[in-house]
């Protein structure tokens, strides 16, 4: 089982930008799909966005369409999410995943990362 393990969140205000970093442990995190979720109090688990194992093909939540970007580097077992005009509404605890296939749905992820804070002032 690939583990992950998230960084890069923090506080940012407003209309500004962070990019968030998963890194995987194993040699077979090529074949993985990766996603992002987040949680945030109130609010139940919501997908962010994903990535094929290849890179080759990336889905986005509409409220991330234009503003958030999802990419991977397989020869640092990385996966990244660069998130630009951030609104306080963003604000919330995110999450990497892994799974065999690219999905929208959270439960299809069978590994986690242990969660990243992100906080939007206004």
């Amino acid at each position: 089982q690939v583990q992950l393990a998230e960084s890069g969140g923090g506080l940012v205000q407003a209309g500004g930008s962070l990019r968030l970093s998963c890194a995987a442990s194993g040699r077979t995190f090529n074949t993985y799909a990766m996603g992002w979720f987040r949680t945030s109090p109130g609010k139940e688990r919501e997908f962010v966005a994903a990535i094929t194992s290849s890179g080759g093909y990336t889905v986005y939540a509409d409220f991330g369409k234009g503003r958030f970007t999802i990419s991977r580097d397989n020869a640092k077992n990385t996966v990244y999410l660069q998130m630009n005009s951030l609104r306080p509404e963003d604000t919330a605890l995110y999450y990497c995943a892994a799974g065999s296939l690219i999905s929208t749905v959270w439960n299809t992820y069978p590994a986690w990362g242990q969660g990243n804070q992100v906080t939007v002032s206004s």
